[in-house]
């Protein structure tokens, strides 16, 4: 008599998965959200004005010194700024743009260099901000600017043959993320980037991503923030990419002028 046999695992991979870098930034915007959502909406104002950033607190003017936070916020306020949401809908319209790019990102960076890179990007995306509004008064809040960042270092391998926006992508979503990356002068060479480049910029100067100014003005899109998290993303990813350049794109995925042995700029 034959022994029977246990029939084989079929290993199901799950709708949506999420590297741990990517679940902890999910949980800190969302718990620093519902935190301020109890607190009185005197006391919230107060730690948007304190930890949003506003341009206006740079000047040496008497107004300046009114604001509150003092020289401490003059300094944390240039990342604080990108963990503040307006509401649910904001926070939630960031991590929708977040998951897909700032996923693929996790994966390839790991941890400390995927918040060492948002950190970068906020920071770079408060310094167009304050450049093109420099008598601001009203607080900007909002990840839009670190979001930008991530979509720009994405496309510097999105696009490559096997990975997650490429038509012929690898189920494994960490063998994805690490596609060897192209450099940067053959990226913007690239179709696909230059038509996702182009797409992004009009969206972008007519909608924005959702960076939100809170203050005596209203509410209005700090689009100048997203451009500057865009380019620090789109110069910087060689800085932090951990995976060796390689010639590995596909002419799938790549025109035939762009084949040639790879070089980083």
């Amino acid at each position: 008599m034959r022994p029977l046999l246990a029939p084989p695992e079929h290993s199901r991979e799950p709708i949506l998965t999420l590297p741990r870098p990517m679940t902890l930034l999910l949980a800190i915007l969302f718990g620093i959200h519902i935190a301020r959502m109890l607190l009185p909406a005197s006391l919230d104002q107060e730690v948007i004005w304190v930890f949003g950033f506003v341009p206006a607190r740079y000047e040496t003017t008497l107004m300046a010194e009114q604001i509150p936070g003092g020289i401490g916020a003059s300094i944390w306020s240039f990342l604080t700024y990108s963990l503040l949401h307006a509401d649910l809908t904001h926070i939630g319209f960031n991590m929708l743009w977040m998951l897909p790019f700032g996923s693929a990102l996790a994966r390839r960076f790991g941890g400390v260099r995927f918040f060492v890179f948002l950190a970068i990007t906020a920071v770079a995306g408060a310094l167009a901000h304050l450049l093109t509004h420099a008598h601001e008064l009203a607080p900007m809040i909002g990840a839009s600017a670190a979001v930008s960042g991530t979509m720009a270092a994405s496309l510097r391998f999105a696009f490559q043959r096997g990975s997650f926006l490429s038509f012929r992508r690898t189920p494994d979503a960490d063998a994805a993320a690490r596609i060897p990356a192209l450099p940067l002068s053959r990226a913007l060479r690239n179709g696909r980037v230059l038509a996702f480049l182009g797409i992004w910029f009009v969206l972008n100067l007519f909608t924005g991503l959702g960076a939100i100014e809170i203050g005596t003005q209203g509410q209005s899109i700090a689009w100048q923030a997203h451009v500057g998290g865009f380019l620090a993303g789109l110069l910087l990813f060689s800085l932090f990419d951990p995976v060796p350049r390689g010639g590995s794109e596909s002419p799938a995925d790549i025109s035939p002028e762009e084949n040639l042995s790879s070089r980083d700029v």
